[in-house]
C-alpha cells in the first residue's frame, strides 16, 4: 500500500503540529510492513528537515505548477477578509481548493492530510484537524483565520475517510460541530516530541545553558506566540507572583515570535516590569530542546496545565491544574510547584507513570491501522485492538 503525507508545514515557522508530524514520520520508518510513504513537500527545506529517510519513505516534490493549495486558499481568504470589511464594497466567500490531477498521478492509495489544510481528491483521505479553537475561541482569531479554519475543517471532516483526533473530547467536539459519524473519527494519542530524540549528555545541558544564559530554576512554557496559548495572563501570573507572594519566577519560551503579537507582549512583558524573568529562544535545535526539556514534565519535572477543552483528559492525576482566565488561580499554582517539595516528588512520580502510557511507535502502527482502514485494506488482529481502544483514558500498561 502506497500512503501519501502531505508535508505543509515549515520548519521554524509552525510549531507543535510541525514538530508532531516529524516524529510521525520518523516513528512510521521503524514500523516493518509492505507500505511505502510518500512525503508531498515544496521546497528543499522540507526535505532537509526530514532527512534522513527509512528504507519505506522517500521524498515527492511537488511541481511548481501544481501550486500549494494551502497558501493559496489562505491568501483567497486574506483578500475575502479585506472584502468582508467593506475595503472594496464586496463580499466574498473562499472555496476549497481541487487537486489538479498531479496528486492522483502518484498512484497513492490513500493520502493523510495531517497538518489542517486540506484539499479535494479523488483518494481516500485521512485528516487531523488537531482541535476546533476557532469556535471556542474566537477573539483570538482574525476574520482571515476564522474563515478559512471554518471553511477547510468542516469540508475536510466532512468529506474525508477518516479522522484522526487526540483525545475523546476533541472527536466529542468534531461530531457535534460538524455532524460527522463518531465511527470514523479516530482517537490516536500522541507521545512526548522528545521521545524520538537523542539523548543528550550532562555537557549538552552544560552548554546549552551556558549558549542561553538560562538560571537555574524557571518554569518552560514551549508555544509559538499566538494569541490563544495566552502567555499574557502567565505574565500577569508572574507579576501577581513576584508582588504579592514575594516569588521570583523566571519563565523560558520556545516557538515562533508570532508578529501580529509581538509588540503587544512586548509592551506588557515592560509593564509588569519583567524583562529580566522572561527570555523567549525562538525555535532551537532538537538537542537544544531535549537539553531544555529537562525542566518538563516528560523528563523528570512536575507540570501544570490548564483546566480546558482536551487537557485534563491528557494530564490525568499527573498535574496541577488551573483555570487559564485566572492569573491569580495560575500563579498560586505555579507557586505550589515552586515551594513544595513534597508535591513536586509526588508529581515526579505520577507524570512518569502516565508519560508510560504514550508512545509514538504505537502512535504510528494506530495512524497505519487507520490508513489501511480507509484504502479499504484488510486489518489485522494488532490493527483492529489498536483502532478499538482508548489508551488516552484507559492506558495499555505492562
Amino acid at each position: 500500500m502506497k500512503v501519501g503525507i502531505i508535508v505543509d508545514v515549515e520548519p521554524g515557522i509552525h510549531g507543535g503540529i510541525a514538530t508532531a508530524l516529524r516524529s510521525l514520520i520518523t516513528a512510521l520508518g521503524q514500523l516493518e510492513g509492505p507500505e511505502t510513504y510518500v512525503l508531498i513537500v515544496e521546497n528543499q527545506t522540507q526535505v532537509d528537515w526530514l532527512s534522513p529517510l527509512a528504507a519505506n519513505q522517500r521524498f515527492e516534490m511537488r511541481p511548481a505548477s501544481s501550486g500549494n493549495p494551502v497558501r493559496d486558499l489562505l491568501r483567497s481568504v486574506k483578500g475575502m477578509a479585506n472584502k468582508a470589511l467593506g475595503r472594496d464594497g464586496r463580499v466574498g466567500w473562499p472555496q476549497v481548493p481541487v487537486s489538479d490531477g498531479w496528486l492522483e498521478s502518484l498512484g497513492l492509495d490513500v493520502l493523510h492530510q495531517p497538518t489542517q489544510g486540506f484539499i479535494y481528491c479523488a483518494i481516500p483521505t485521512v485528516y487531523n484537524p488537531h482541535d476546533l479553537q476557532h469556535l471556542h475561541y474566537p477573539q483570538f482569531f482574525d476574520l482571515s483565520d476564522l474563515t478559512w479554519r471554518e471553511t477547510i475543517y468542516r469540508a475536510a471532516c466532512r468529506t474525508s475517510h477518516a479522522i484522526i483526533v487526540n483525545s475523546q473530547w476533541i472527536k466529542d467536539d468534531v461530531v457535534a460541530q460538524f455532524a460527522v459519524s463518531p465511527n470514523k473519527v479516530q482517537i490516536i494519542p500522541e507521545a512526548a516530541p522528545t521521545q524520538l530524540l537523542a539523548e543528550v549528555s550532562e555537557e549538552d545541558k552544560a552548554e546549552t545553558r551556558a549558549k542561553y544564559v538560562l538560571p537555574e530554576r524557571y518554569i518552560f512554557y514551549p508555544n509559538n506566540t499566538w494569541p490563544h496559548k495566552n502567555h499574557l495572563r502567565l505574565f500577569e501570573a508572574m507579576a501577581w507572583l513576584r508582588d504579592e507572594k514575594g516569588v521570583t519566577v523566571p519563565l523560558v519560551s520556545t516557538g515562533a515570535r508570532h508578529e501580529p503579537s509581538r509588540e503587544a507582549l512586548d509592551n506588557r512583558v515592560r509593564e509588569l516590569g519583567l524583562e529580566n524573568q522572561v527570555q523567549f529562544l525562538g525555535f532551537v535545535s532538537n538537542e537544544e530542546l531535549r537539553a531544555i526539556y529537562q525542566m518538563a514534565w516528560a523528563e523528570g519535572i512536575p507540570v501544570a496545565s490548564s483546566n480546558v477543552t482536551a487537557l485534563p483528559e491528557q494530564v490525568g492525576d499527573a498535574g496541577l491544574l488551573f483555570d487559564p482566565m485566572d492569573p491569580h488561580d495560575m500563579g498560586t499554582v505555579i507557586e505550589r510547584l515552586f515551594t513544595d517539595d513534597a508535591l513536586c516528588a509526588d508529581l515526579i512520580a505520577k507524570g512518569k507513570v502516565r508519560l508510560s502510557d504514550f508512545d509514538f511507535l504505537r502512535t504510528a502502527r494506530a495512524n497505519r491501522a487507520t490508513y489501511r482502514r480507509a484504502a479499504g485494506r484488510r486489518l489485522d488482529a494488532e490493527d483492529a485492538a489498536l483502532l478499538a481502544h482508548d489508551w488516552m483514558r484507559y492506558p495499555i500498561r505492562d
